[in-house]
């Protein structure tokens, strides 16, 4: 029993000492610097497990990565936020992007079948009967009227309305009566017989180059209003009357509107179904050709009471693009055409191009075309 008694208390002293040794460790192992001191209470307790332990080399934690400042909001991205928020949406607006590059034009034209042929033709100027010659450009008399009596009519060197620079009110609309007009989108001189040359997409129709003007024209300080409506969508019969109307209704919201331009394009083939393409070089580039028409008054049809203000409003543009960009235009068509002119004494169809002109051409050529109509109302170009 004695002997019992004595296994016992060294079992029980062994356990001890055991345990003492356990929590001394984990007392000690998270104390800063505590390898020495956990070294120190294994070798003062058992020198033989202290000697077998691998201590780990001390490790530096990694300085933390420098982050930069957060890029700051734009006005976009803020909008962009609210939007989302009034939509109901919890998706965060997207980093800013730069501002994507035009697309460029297809550099080919894909495989078509049977495809028709595309002739460019630069147009000059014409001279002596049938035609008005003006300081730079010309007038192309389609009319029972004298060419003198055109003469006259565009002899007066002012405008026959004034216009307002850096004004508050509209000036000018621009609008189209045929909206979907477009062009070719690649600059091969083939074309596609299936194509109608008719688009809703106001990327590449006429909506296209009529913004191109207006940006030019509010750009020279001449305030220019530019309506995208199509009116010969969904159908084109009474487009015109269509066009009236939403003319007649800017006038009656705006009177300051002293301008109105119809911007169009022409359609110009051959005989044998080969598609022509007005076309000029300016500044080393290809430019389609622009033309002005103005509206003659027949005595019955066509009433045009002021017709004669129009057309010295088309010969003052006319030779202020021709002076400007020699080659940009083609005769002014004086011919006995209505095109909604009798709203204001500067209402004219103007046709950029035609429907064999690239897309490009055709914007490049109403910028000219505008740039010109600046300088004219008296604008500020840079």
């Amino acid at each position: 029993m004695g002997l019992l008694r004595r296994c016992l208390h060294i079992l029980l002293c062994t356990a001890l000492f055991a345990g003492s040794t356990a929590l001394s460790v984990l007392a000690v192992a998270n104390l800063p610097g505590h390898e020495w001191l956990l070294r120190g209470a294994l070798l003062w307790q058992d020198p033989a497990a202290a000697a077998a332990v691998t201590w780990p080399v001390p490790q530096q934690k990694p300085a933390p990565e420098a982050t930069s400042a957060p890029e700051p909001v734009t006005a976009t991205e803020e909008v962009s936020a609210a939007v989302q928020e009034t939509q109901g949406t919890a998706t965060p607006a997207p980093a800013a992007t730069p501002e994507p590059a035009a697309t460029p034009l297809p550099s080919a034209a894909p495989d078509i079948e049977n495809p028709g042929s595309i002739r460019a033709e630069q147009f000059g100027q014409g001279s002596g009967d049938g035609y008005i010659t003006l300081n730079a450009g010309s007038i192309r008399n389609y009319t029972s009227c004298s060419d003198a009596d055109l003469r006259s009519a565009v002899s007066t060197p002012s405008l026959p309305f004034d216009v307002e620079v850096d004004s508050d009110e509209p000036q000018v609309l621009i609008l189209h009566t045929h909206a979907t007009e477009t062009y070719q989108t690649w600059p091969d001189l083939i074309y596609d017989p299936d194509f109608t040359a008719r688009t809703q997409n106001t990327a590449l129709n006429m909506c296209a180059v009529g913004e191109k003007m207006t940006q030019v024209l509010n750009e020279a300080g001449i305030n220019t209003l530019h309506d995208t409506t199509l009116h010969d969508s969904p159908s084109y019969t009474e487009s015109y009357d269509r066009s009236y109307a939403t003319t007649q209704a800017y006038l009656e919201k705006y009177p300051s509107i002293k301008v109105v331009l119809d911007v169009h394009r022409d359609a110009i083939e051959d005989s044998d179904g080969t598609r022509v393409k007005p076309l000029c070089t300016i500044n080393g580039e290809d430019t389609a050709q622009v033309m002005i028409i103005a509206g003659c008054d027949n005595g019955s049809s066509i009433r045009l009471p002021n017709w004669r203000l129009n057309l010295r409003f088309a010969a003052a543009w006319e030779e202020a693009m021709e002076s400007r960009t020699p080659g940009l235009t083609r005769p002014v068509m004086c011919a006995y055409r209505y095109y909604n002119q009798d709203l204001t004494t500067g209402s004219l169809l103007i046709e950029i191009g035609g429907h064999a002109n690239t897309v490009t051409e055709a914007i490049r050529a109403g910028q000219y075309a505008a740039e010109a109509l600046a300088v004219l109302l008296g604008g500020h170009l840079d």
